[in-house]
This record gives structure tokens, sequence and C-alpha cells, in this order.
């Protein structure tokens, strides 16, 4: 079974040749995380594969990101941060695959200054050209997933994948899942995924965090394995490393061994277009 973390940060320090955004260091979960220090766990784990994810707090550096997926080809691939407001943006975007290692982009759209753009109509552009070069789209969109349906279905050929399982920050357990009728409604759109990562940060329990089977199992009835993605975003996990990977191996009873496959890291290479 091939195993894909679908999100990892990693970031240098904040200094002034590259500073961070002006007021995110509260936010951010450590003064630095390097793909040797993910390299470590992920073998440790015995993962085989992870999608870097550059974090919120950098901006829309992908240095780090893209430097890792240029060293090491086989076990990093990237999903880039990008603004979509710059004044070269339509002409990066139909360049972004050519950086080696980039499979897509992601947004943070909970944040400012992007958490206005789903709804004034400033990215119709956007969304269509992305749809054109079929370049798949991780969003951050916790508590608020319905924000996103419109654009699915006005654009059915571009690939969502809904980090965090749509989950609102600082709530656990039954409160973290109060609202998960918002996000199973989307599950009638073929173009949406469900990243289900940062499992163990919604839960009060160690592992195997038996108390979120029931959501799990209700957002695997939704989408089906080959529409969930494993991922740990490993910098903000609230307990080991190879606790979060053990889930995936052997937690999630309802699981069948193919549809495990496929939600460890199938599903995972197919939505982003890395072959196995």
């Amino acid at each position: 079974m091939v195993i894909i973390d679908a999100q990892i940060h990693v970031w240098s320090p904040d200094v002034s040749t590259r500073p961070w955004l002006p007021g995110s260091t509260p936010r951010a979960q450590g003064s630095a995380c390097s793909a040797e220090q993910v390299l470590r766990v992920m073998d440790d784990a015995g993962v085989d594969r992870t999608v870097l994810v550059p974090p919120s707090w950098i901006g829309d550096d992908n240095t780090d990101a893209l430097d890792a997926a240029r060293r090491w080809p086989d076990r990093f691939a990237v999903m880039g941060r990008f603004d979509p407001t710059a004044r070269d943006a339509e002409a990066r975007l139909q360049r972004w695959r050519e950086q080696p290692g980039m499979r897509g982009m992601r947004f943070t759209f909970h944040l400012p200054p992007s958490s206005g753009w789903l709804a004034d109509g400033s990215l119709d552009w956007f969304w269509a050209a992305a749809e054109r070069v079929e370049l798949p789209l991780m969003v951050s969109v916790p508590g608020q997933p319905g924000k996103i349906a419109g654009i699915a279905q006005r654009h059915p050929r571009l690939r969502f994948i809904l980090d965090h399982m749509a989950r609102p920050h600082g709530l656990k357990d039954a409160a973290a899942f109060a609202d998960l009728d918002d996000l199973l409604a989307l599950a009638r759109h073929s173009n949406m995924a469900v990243k289900v990562s940062s499992i163990p940060s919604y839960s009060t329990e160690s592992y195997p965090f038996r108390g979120l089977d029931t959501y799990l199992q209700r957002i695997h009835e939704a989408f089906g394995a080959r529409r969930m993605l494993w991922g740990t975003d490993y910098t903000r996990l609230p307990v080991p490393y190879r606790d979060a990977v053990r889930h995936v191996r052997e937690g999630m009873s309802f699981l069948s061994a193919g549809d495990r496959e496929w939600v460890a890291g199938r599903a995972c290479a197919e939505w982003v277009g890395w072959k196995i």
C-alpha cells in the first residue's frame, strides 16, 4: 500500500531577506520546518510520499517546497500558493506546472486578503482558466464549505480538494463536526474531494481516535474512498506522527482493504496527477 501524506508544511525562519507576512507570527506552527525534518519522520513512519503545502504565514512563497521537490522528486510534490490578483496572474497560471514538482494550487479562503474572493466575483476569470488547464485546487474553507458549491457547479471539470474536511478551527469531537451535513451536501459534485487531514487535531482522544469514526464513516459513505485524501498537517499534530500514520494503516475499521489503499494514497495521487 502506497502511503501519501496529502499535506505537510515546510518553511524557513522569518528573516529580513525572506520575511513572513506582517502579523502572521501568532498562527505559525513553529519557527521553521525543513524538508530534511519531514523526510526523517516520513521514513520513520513508513510514508512513501508527501504533498508539500507552503503555509499561509509566509505568503505566496513556494521556494522551500519547490526546492524539496527538485531535490527529492520521488518523495515530494507541491500544491503551491498563488496570487490571482497579481498583474501577471493569468500568464503565471498558464505556466504553473512548468515548475518541476508543482501539481496545483492551494488557497486559504478563510484568511485575508482572500477571505472575500469567493463571493465578490473577482476570481471568475481564474476558475474558468484553471478549469481549462485542468489544474487541481486545494482550498481551506473551515466551517464554510458551502461557499465552494456554486463554483464547483459552474465549473464541473475544475477539481476541488477541501482541506481538513472543512472543519471549523479550534473545535474538537462532536462540536467540530456539528455542521458535517454542509460538507456532505457537496458530495453530489463529482469534482469535489475531501482531504481527511489532521484528524487527531479534532479529537480529545489518543490513537485510534474512535470518537471520530462515525463522522469519518459518514464522509466515506457520501464521497467514497476515491474522493478521500488522507493527510496529517504534521506540524500541528497533537500526537506523534507515527500515530497519525498508524490510523490510516489500521484505524477506520469501516474501510475495506481496497478502500484503505485509495484513502491512504491512491486518491491523492489521482487527484493531484502524481502517478504511482
